[in-house]
């Protein structure tokens, strides 16, 4: 059985952050919400449990309780920040607000450097503090673990029951050596040998699909991206020859894209590709429409319904394999938490119809694009393939702001071209997360030749990362800035201005719609 930590998310920012650690430890970890249903826990068999932080004080009216579960388990436990303070008042310690409060980098000294939590660790480490409350009294048979210069509790704990708290944030990379004491806590508190590997996944997720499947047959949506590739791969590792996987060209591509991801397809999959050239039909549908959200659903109802119509043409296939991630989920609000917030609907989730004729076979929903990527190489997927940058499924129908129109598609297509050109020219490709331009609804002034111009602004958005869900945006070289805005000016007609975001994610998100 998977070895699993559940990760209980009490709304903290950093709440992703703790999982992608404890996968970094190559253990399996699911974050849920800490309203979660006692059943759904229990059903993933939880070797420990890390508790998140939360914007509140656990002494507030309605602030989040621990669930009773976590502690009748038996199971290891790991408190950090807000949890941290909620197991001490939970267990018969005592919270208030802190005299000082400690926001930053901070200075952890440590007193019991023998417990397993702190092994291989230094007498004091460097820790990012974000707090303005603090234990004023522990709870019976707990020790003060670490302190700080205005943190007297800065980690407590009982050894014997397996039970820490953490002030600090450890999965943040300001505590450099974070991610060691979360190992450590997973291995010597959990037994969690570490076995999870994108080799194991890869196994666990064939017999998966094996299983939903049996002897039916499968449609694999294709985007030309790796999260479709890499489904496509293990389905097909799965079930052979009863997949077929289908490319719809919805008109809102990438310059030359549709005929390079066709050739993508053949060279590297060796599956059935079912081609759609659908341009019109999405066109029209997105014809008067402005609002992002609307476009969304529009584009993701669309995708269902051609499929649903391309499924019959070819014998009625029960089921729908997409290449929907972790970041899709939580972004979507998705994750199971009742108040999450909804960044934007990501048309392979909340975008979907109510109705469907198909049942969904989805192998990386609980993945990070980074770990994603690690599959394909897993897979024998090229690395030049592996690699690519990210491109949204409902294509430069988000990068385009406002009405999306024939003419308009056509003007980003060239913009986005060029930037792509240049970056790649400039040997930055692999170090860029994502780079490309977008059409904006502003025009401007401008003078080109002798006279006067009314014309649209491109932007220009190019952002490093690690996984899409933090990001920030890329400082390129100034003299890259100047070739790119100065061939888009020149070389596409009805653009005589390019501004450069320099928005980090968040508080901006990558995409602008």
């Amino acid at each position: 059985m998977k070895q699993t930590i559940v990760i209980l998310d009490f709304g903290s920012q950093y709440s992703q952050l703790i999982a992608r650690r404890v996968r970094e430890c190559h253990v399996y970890c699911e974050l849920l919400p800490h309203d979660a249903p006692r059943a759904e826990v229990e059903s993933l068999h939880p070797r420990g449990f890390i508790l998140s932080g939360g914007p509140t004080s656990v002494y507030q009216q309605g602030a989040p309780r621990l669930p009773a579960y976590v502690l009748e388990s038996g199971r290891p436990v790991l408190g950090i920040c807000y949890g941290m303070q909620l197991l001490a008042q939970e267990l018969g310690g005592e919270v208030a607000p802190s005299p000082e409060r400690e926001y930053g980098p901070a200075t952890v000294a440590i007193d019991a450097p023998r417990i397993s939590l702190f092994r291989d660790q230094p007498p004091s480490l460097r820790a990012w503090m974000s707090h303005g409350d603090r234990i004023t009294r522990r709870p019976p048979a707990f020790s003060i673990l670490a302190h700080s210069e205005n943190s007297p509790v800065a980690a407590t704990g009982n050894p014997d029951r397996r039970i820490y708290g953490l002030q600090f944030h450890p999965e943040v990379s300001h505590t450099p050596r974070g991610k060691e004491i979360l190992c450590n806590f997973l291995r010597h508190d959990c037994g969690c040998q570490g076995q999870w590997t994108p080799a194991s996944f890869v196994e666990e997720a064939v017999a998966g699909i094996r299983a939903q499947v049996g002897g039916a047959r499968v449609l694999c949506a294709l985007s030309g991206g790796i999260d479709s590739l890499v489904t496509a791969r293990l389905v097909a590792r799965a079930v052979g020859d009863q997949l077929t996987c289908i490319f719809v060209n919805h008109g809102l591509l990438r310059k030359g894209e549709a005929e390079r991801a066709l050739r993508l397809f053949r060279q590297t999959l060796g599956v059935k590709v079912h081609y759609v050239e659908a341009q019109p039909r999405f066109l029209r549908r997105l014809a008067g429409v402005t609002d992002p959200e609307a476009k969304r659903h529009i584009i993701g109802e669309e995708f269902m319904r051609l499929f649903e119509e391309e499924s019959q043409k070819l014998g009625a296939i029960p089921f729908l394999a997409q290449g929907t991630l972790y970041p899709d989920v939580i972004e979507s609000g998705g994750h199971g938490k009742k108040d999450a917030a909804r960044i934007k609907t990501h048309h392979n989730v909340d975008g979907l119809p109510v109705r469907m004729d198909f049942e969904l076979i989805e192998p990386l929903k609980r993945l990070f694009k980074d770990e994603v990527r690690a599959v394909g190489l897993v897979l024998g997927l090229p690395k030049a393939v592996v690699y690519r940058q990210p491109f949204p499924g409902p294509g430069l129908a988000v990068r385009i702001i406002g009405e999306v129109t024939p003419e308009r598609v056509a003007l980003l297509q060239e913009a986005d071209a060029v930037v792509r050109q240049e970056i790649e020219a400039a040997g930055l490709g692999r170090q860029v997360w994502q780079y490309f331009a977008l059409l904006t609804p502003v025009k401007s002034v401008g003078v080109m030749g002798d006279g006067r111009t009314y014309e649209s602004v491109v932007a220009v958005r190019a952002v490093t990362s690690e996984d899409g869900m933090t990001a920030d945006w890329a400082r390129l070289p100034s003299e890259l800035l100047a070739r790119i805005a100065n061939r888009i000016v020149n070389e596409v007609p009805g653009v005589n201005r390019v501004v450069y975001d320099i928005s980090s994610k968040p508080p901006a998100t990558i995409e602008w719609e």
